[in-house]
Order: C-alpha cells, then structure tokens, then sequence
C-alpha cells in the first residue's frame, strides 16, 4: 500500500495558503511551498517560468485582481508515482474550477461582472518537502466563451461547464487501494499504446471501443467541445482530428499517475503534428505544431469512462500565426 500522504498534505496547505494571500502575500507563499529550483508550466501567453516573483506578477497577481472573490472549486484529487521514471518521483494531481466574479479586464478579455469558471488542471511534484515543479494548464478559452467571444469559428461538440466525475468519489484526500490504481494504470497504458499512432487498421469506432465504454463522456477543452458515446467522440471530434492533422510524432510524456479509478499525465509538449487538413477553422498548413496537454481519466471496470482533457490551443494557433489574445 502506497502513502502520499506527505505529499497530499503539502499541496493542499499550498491551496489553502495560495487562495486566500492578498497581493503582498501571494510571492512569499510561492517562495514558502517551492524548491529553489523550481519549474513551473502553464498554458500560453505564460508559458514555462522558473522565478516566483514572475509567475506571482504575471499570473497569480492579475487573475485574482481579475476574478474578485475568487475561490477553487476541486472535482479530482490524487496522487500517485509516476511511471514514466520507473516510479521514483511522486505527483500530486488536482482538477476543478478557479470561480470568481469577472470584475476587471485579463489577458484583454473584457470584464462581465457575473460569475465565471475557469477550469483548471495541476501537477504538481513533491520532494524533500517542497513543490520543485508544477503544471498548471488552465481553459482560457472557456473563459473567453463565458465572456461573449468565439474564439474558434468551427466547434462541432458541445461547450459546457464541465462537472466532475459522475461517481463524485475523486477527491482521494485519504489514499485508495494501490490494487485499483494500478488496474487504472494499465488501462491508461494500454489506451495509449493501442490508440497513440492511428495505425490499429480497424474502423474508428470498433478501435475506440477497445479502450473506452460505449457511454464514454469526453469532456474537451473549449474550441473543440464536449461528446457524448463513442459513436458521437468519433464523429465530433476523433474522426475529424485524424483527418486534419499528419506526421504525428509518439507520445511524450513528463508525468504519468494514477490513484484508485482515476489517473492522467501531461506533457511539454505531449506530441506534434501538422495540420494539412486544416483545424477548426485554420486553413491547411504545413507548418509542425506542439499540443501541450494533460488528459485526466476515471475508469470503471477494464475500460475509461470519462476523461477531462486540457490543451494549449491558443500556443497551437500561434504556432500557425494566429495570436488569438494579441488580436482582442
């Protein structure tokens, strides 16, 4: 039976600190809970930061002057040893929503003065008492759409505030049966493994259905939308993912863990392709472009359930020459 309990407690004293710091608080917080060292990654415009001072003046600072009362809302909470370095660092991994009331302009996106969820996903890894480096990827996006904007002209799923699992069982603050989590591993492996290249040569949906159960929810990043089965994941958004991109590089990966039914990683960058199809609303393009992403997963039974999946659409698209924040 593993313990990470240690390590559970530390980012959860980091939330509680980090939430309620005002301004004059906010860097000595981060500089309390972080190694010297420290590495953290974040969704553009911000991208990977090593000074505290930076990622307080430049993310923390503005986004809660932004979000007037703003306060974290957790769905998922686990933590487990990651896989992909032979298990000999420990991760701690939180999903949610940040909610406040959208008082103040951020990033140039326009105040609305109501209530608005910016769902976030985190990594956070632990040693010698410390978080030595973080990924905090969060849906800009979804916030742009709250606050009236289209962003992304060719969204074939559904845009929803997205709840938690349907279970409500993730918030693992007591650790889970190690039995479980690596049940939930192996079928993270083996989705990866069988779906990671497109090269199964059976039809999509048949393909799918090895990994996932037939009611599967995948609840997307904001541009690309939420779906509902297999049939409709196939037909909104794997189906016409494949045809828009090629030359797809393997999967990488910088954390990989799982606790009890729930399990994710995240990349720097996960995989690159081109998108000579073109991609919602992109023209066709040559041009190699990075996905930065974190795909969190509930499975039930053999196969995954549900999965919440961040991706860094606004690096892609800049990628391509289109800075979608420059232009508001």
């Amino acid at each position: 039976m593993s313990n990470y309990q240690k390590e559970k407690r530390i980012v959860l004293d980091y939330y509680e600190a980090l939430d309620s710091a005002t301004d004059d608080r906010i860097t000595q917080v981060l500089e309390e809970f972080t190694a010297k060292n420290y590495i953290w990654r974040a969704f553009h415009p911000f991208g990977l930061q090593t000074d505290v001072n930076e990622i307080s003046e430049q993310c923390w600072k503005p986004l809660k002057h932004a979000l007037t009362s703003m306060q974290r809302r957790m769905d998922i909470f686990f933590a487990g040893s990651n896989y992909i370095d032979d298990n000999s660092s420990v991760w701690v991994c939180s999903m949610g929503h940040l909610i406040g009331l959208f008082d103040l302009p951020w990033l140039g996106i326009k105040p609305t003065k109501k209530l608005t969820m910016l769902r976030y996903a985190e990594f956070h890894k632990i040693e010698n008492g410390k978080i030595s480096e973080t990924a905090f990827y969060f849906d800009i996006p979804h916030l742009m759409l709250q606050a009236g904007y289209s962003p992304f002209p060719d969204q074939r799923a559904a845009h929803l505030i997205q709840p938690g699992p349907a279970p409500h069982d993730s918030l693992l603050f007591s650790d889970a049966d190690f039995t479980e989590g690596k049940k939930t591993m192996e079928v993270i492996n083996f989705m990866i493994k069988d779906l990671g290249q497109w090269q199964s040569g059976l039809p999509l949906v048949d393909e799918l259905a090895r990994s996932w159960h037939n009611d599967m929810i995948w609840w997307g990043p904001a541009g690309i939308g939420s779906t509902y089965t297999i049939e409709r994941y196939a037909e909104q958004h794997s189906g016409p993912f494949r045809a828009a991109f090629s030359d797809r590089s393997g999967t990488g990966h910088i954390a990989r863990i799982s606790e009890g039914h729930y399990g994710g990683f995240f990349g720097w960058p996960n995989f690159s392709a081109k998108p000579t199809g073109g991609y919602l609303g992109l023209p066709p393009s040559d041009t190699i472009g990075e996905f930065r992403v974190i795909d969190i997963y509930r499975r039930e039974g053999d196969k995954l359930k549900e999965n919440w999946i961040f991706i860094d659409l606004l690096h892609f698209f800049k990628q391509q020459g289109v800075d979608i924040l420059n232009k508001l």
